[in-house]
Order: structure tokens, then C-alpha cells, then sequence
């Protein structure tokens, strides 16, 4: 029998009272289920930190010496008990390292998404389906007018020009991704990128991921050419380099309105979207379906006549 308070929503985030723990929790708790290492969904001061290796390692460099009192590293696929829990990661798609959480009680399976993107990546660990009872699934872009273009193509935009580029995008799993489909795609651009974004970089390779070619920014070398040149920068210097000259300013999110007076609308986004997350209700055939960071009204209306779906938020 599906417990309807298996996952609850409290004010430090989603806690399990059957095995007394949160997935991705946004204050310090005792024992803390990481789904990938992003800010929002990993903080730092946790007693106990179950996660991937990769997600470890990113936060070990984000928060240091407070990423965590004690960590354990879950190979994907291998369950672990927690106070009564049967847990197991299975591959995210979103970042390296990223993992849906499968959570087994008394015969019923949960399945918490984390983030989670169905698009090819050569960067991190493709996603995998597991079945499972409920789906607690995100829904950043639970919205049927909402579908993301192939990365593969949308990249290209970026030999448009040969003009030099400031492209904003996010330290972690972006930078990575678009790093790896510029070597691919855009061979004529020479890739620049914040002195901020080269350790979470030198983790992938740690990680055995070949980006190919890029390099630390210098100034000298971005003032020196005048065509080709992509310096890739993270959120909060790409706002803050608003009046910046002689470069056309891209950001790469999924997001429409962070694409507002940008002379190239790169529409590349880590998230599933609205076919996306069907097609993975498909695939893990649950009987119920709650959903979580993000609006889930539309999905509660598509799936009214065939599924239970409760929003958590």
C-alpha cells in the first residue's frame, strides 16, 4: 500500500519519517539523500551525506571543510539500507554524477527524480528507467507549450558570427555540456572560460570525461583577437559585464525570459521537458505520480482520468 506521508514537505525540504532522512535538504539534518551538486539541491554542514562520487567531489570543493561531516559514496544500482529504507541511485542525465533516488518500503517503490534530462550528454551518465509505484518528479518545465530544441543543433547558432562571444552559463554540468559540444560543433571558436569554472572542469577529467580543448581566460588574449573567441563565464559576472564591448552576449538556459535582449537566444537546458517527462511516466509506469520544484497543475489535468497525481509544492 502506497503511504500518502512517505515524502512530506517540510520547511528544511522532503523528509522520510520511515527511514528519518531528507533528499537534498536545504538546512543541515542528521542524514541527508544528495540526488547531484548543485546548489539548490546540495548544501553544505550535513551529518551524513549519501550521494555519487562525483556529487561528493563537487561538493567538496564548493563548501570545503563544511561540505559535510561524513560522506558515503553509493555506486549507481547498489542498494543501501537506511533506517529501514532500501535505496538505490539510478543514473539522472542531468549532470555527472546525478542520480533519481529509488527508495523501497514494505513492497511499494518511490522514485524522486532529482533534476533529471533525457537529451544525449556526452558529459555525465545518460539517465536510466526504473519502474516504480510513485514518481516524484520535477517539473521545472511541466508545461506542454514548453519543449526543448536538440542541443546538438541549437549550438550552431554560435557560428552565426564570428564576432567574440560572453556566454553566461552555469559552473556546473552547463560549462561542461557546452564545452564538449562547441569542440564539437563550433571547431573554429576558441573556448575562454572563467578561472571560477576551471575546478568543477578538472573534476569531470578527474572523472575520466573529455571535454577537449579549452583554456583559462586571459585578458591579453581576448583583447588581442577580435573574432572567434568565446569566453564563458558563470551567472553573476555575465550580469554584472552588462556594459561589456565588442562581444555579443549569449546565456544558455532553457529559460525564455533569461534570453530577453540577447543577440543569440541559445535555448540549451539540463531539465526534462514537457515530452520528456510523459515519456519517463511512460517508462516507470507508477499509479501515482507527485510532483515537485515547479508547477505540476498541468500535469495533475493531463493525467486526471488515469493517475493519482498530488503536488508536493
Amino acid at each position: 500500500m502506497i503511504l500518502d506521508d512517505f515524502i512530506v514537505v517540510t520547511k528544511t525540504g522532503l523528509f522520510c519519517k520511515y527511514g528519518d532522512f531528507y533528499l537534498d535538504p536545504k538546512e543541515i539534518v542528521k542524514h541527508a539523500v544528495i540526488s547531484h551538486a548543485h546548489g539548490d539541491h546540495a548544501i553544505g554542514g550535513n551529518l551524513n551525506v549519501y550521494c555519487t562520487e562525483a556529487t561528493a567531489l563537487f561538493m567538496k570543493h564548493r563548501y570545503k571543510k563544511f561540505a559535510g561531516a561524513e560522506f558515503y559514496i553509493k555506486p549507481y544500482a547498489t542498494a543501501f539500507d537506511l533506517n529501514g529504507v532500501r535505496i538505490s541511485f539510478i543514473p539522472a542525465g542531468h549532470i555527472l554524477g546525478s542520480a533519481q533516488v529509488l527508495m523501497e518500503y514494505k513492497g511499494v517503490k518511490y522514485l524522486y527524480t532529482g533534476d533529471y534530462k533525457l537529451q544525449p550528454d556526452k558529459t555525465c551518465e545518460p539517465i536510466e528507467f526504473v519502474t516504480a509505484d510513485v514518481l516524484i518528479t520535477e517539473t521545472t518545465f511541466a508545461d506542454p507549450g514548453t519543449q526543448h530544441p536538440v542541443a546538438e543543433e541549437e549550438i550552431l547558432k554560435l557560428n552565426a558570427t564570428q564576432n567574440n562571444i560572453m556566454l553566461g552559463a552555469y559552473s556546473l554540468g552547463k560549462c561542461q555540456r557546452l564545452i564538449s559540444l562547441m569542440n564539437d560543433h563550433c571547431i573554429e571558436k576558441r573556448i575562454l572560460v572563467h578561472h571560477s569554472m576551471l575546478p568543477f572542469i578538472k573534476i569531470y577529467e578527474q572523472m575520466g570525461i573529455n571535454l577537449g580543448r579549452y583554456e583559462a581566460y586571459d585578458r591579453k588574449v581576448m583583447k588581442n583577437n577580435v573574432a572567434n573567441m568565446v569566453y564563458m563565464v558563470p551567472p553573476m559576472v555575465f550580469r554584472s559585464y552588462f556594459k561589456a564591448i565588442n562581444v555579443i552576449r549569449v546565456f544558455a538556459t532553457g529559460w525564455k525570459h533569461l534570453q530577453n535582449n540577447h543577440e543569440i537566444q541559445l535555448y540549451i537546458s539540463d531539465h526534462a521537458d514537457w515530452n520528456d517527462i510523459l515519456f519517463t511516466v511512460e517508462k516507470v509506469k507508477p499509479t501515482q505520480i507527485w510532483t515537485n520544484h515547479g508547477s505540476g497543475i498541468q500535469l495533475k489535468s493531463h493525467f486526471e482520468r488515469s493517475l493519482v497525481v498530488k503536488l508536493l509544492n
